[in-house]
């Protein structure tokens, strides 16, 4: 069976211990996948799957925060579900695990999803006590830490505090243009602010901020001697996200319209002296597996983990910057590890029908590696 994207969402990406800091994990991932059905209005007893990412599956993301957030939303029980931590790239893989299912045959209908409560449970190693640690004493690989490594790529490509603080500046412009111009609406799964008695429901992303280059060159760098600051690095966040999958037929026999299909797709391991820079290489291996070229790409979004991610990602292939995250990143909107990816995808369909344009590219690295698709819109 061919399985396609019939629609992709999120809520607002709230900043830390901002507007939907006061949810529960398992309120605002319920509220992700009942909201996704409820636009398509789509009846949730067909889901037969739910697949969904967390990235610290501690504390109250702990378990299969995919299954409770289904539960306690008031979802059918007979709906399996299952949780993965694929680092950054948690929610694009789900996408990928559920059209995989699809297309052997084992589901018609699934929902792939995420989410990150950054706020109430941050980033962390997971270490328990009595737990021994993520890696053993005989570890040996170069595998530096996330700030480290974007000074490496960046320090690799060449590029220069100001250039780097260019990017974050532009970022935080298109994403602002973007809200303007109402190009994300489409994709916002509506929030209630909790306990503000007034039934605020947060419609726009929080981590907008009015800057200049003057601002941004007086911020310290992440690490000591580095090129990166909070200006040029993705923002810790709230946030979580969802996307219907079908095969053909099935949404062909409901009446439901698909959006967009994935034509490639791949998972890598990174080089782990620069372990962000994964998207290079993945794109270099859908190309070489399709035959297409960065000319055959109408748009990229490849997330803004750090700015010199995507700025390496342009280098090497000659992406054009107009076409390369045309309403800015994560450096803006947020990134809440477990729910960015169907964000990013949510992005390029909903650009690719209003710019009516049919293929893109979206990358995201995820530690030491990197998922990759290309999408077609329908």
């Amino acid at each position: 069976m061919k399985p396609v994207i019939v629609d992709a969402a999120r809520t607002s990406f709230g900043k830390r211990d901002g507007w939907v800091s006061g949810l529960h994990a398992a309120e605002l991932l319920g509220l992700a996948q009942r909201g996704v059905l409820d636009r398509l209005d789509l009846d949730p007893s067909l889901v037969e799957q739910a697949v969904g990412g967390c990235v610290t599956p501690i504390g109250e993301q702990f378990g299969n925060i995919t299954r409770t957030a289904w539960m306690h939303a008031g979802l059918p029980s007979h709906t399996g579900a299952s949780t993965i931590d694929a680092q950054c790239s948690t929610a694009l893989q789900s996408v990928l695990l559920v059209a995989g299912q699809i297309a052997l045959g084992t589901l018609e209908v699934g929902l792939a999803c995420g989410v990150e409560l950054m706020s109430r449970v941050p980033l962390t190693a997971k270490v328990g006590t009595g737990a021994g640690t993520p890696r053993p004493e005989t570890w040996s690989v170069d595998m530096p830490d996330q700030y480290t490594a974007a000074d490496r790529i960046a320090r690799h490509r060449g590029f220069t505090r100001e250039e780097l603080d260019q990017f974050g500046l532009r970022s935080q412009q298109r994403a602002r243009a973007a809200w303007d111009n109402g190009w994300f609406d489409r994709q916002i799964i509506p929030v209630a602010i909790p306990g503000d008695g007034l039934g605020t429901r947060v419609t726009q992303d929080q981590g907008l901020r009015e800057t200049s280059m003057e601002a941004l060159a007086r911020l310290r760098p992440t690490i000591d001697g580095g090129l990166h600051t909070a200006g040029t690095s993705s923002q810790v966040s709230d946030g979580a996200s969802a996307a219907v999958l079908m095969s053909e037929n099935k949404a062909r026999d409901l009446g439901v319209r698909p959006r967009a299909r994935l034509l490639a797709q791949c998972v890598i391991g990174g080089d782990t002296e620069f372990m962000l820079d994964g998207p290079v290489a993945a794109a270099h291996t859908l190309f070489e597996r399709t035959g297409m070229t960065v000319a055959d790409v109408d748009l990229f979004e490849v997330n803004e983990a750090f700015a010199a991610v995507p700025m390496s990602f342009a280098q090497v292939h000659k992406v054009d910057p107009e076409v390369l995250n045309v309403g800015g990143g994560a450096i803006a909107l947020g990134h809440p590890a477990g729910a960015t990816g169907i964000r990013l995808l949510a992005t390029a369909i909903d650009e690719l029908e209003r710019r009516d344009k049919e293929i893109a590219m979206i990358a995201i690295c995820a530690s030491a590696a990197t998922t990759c698709v290309i999408l077609e819109r329908m």
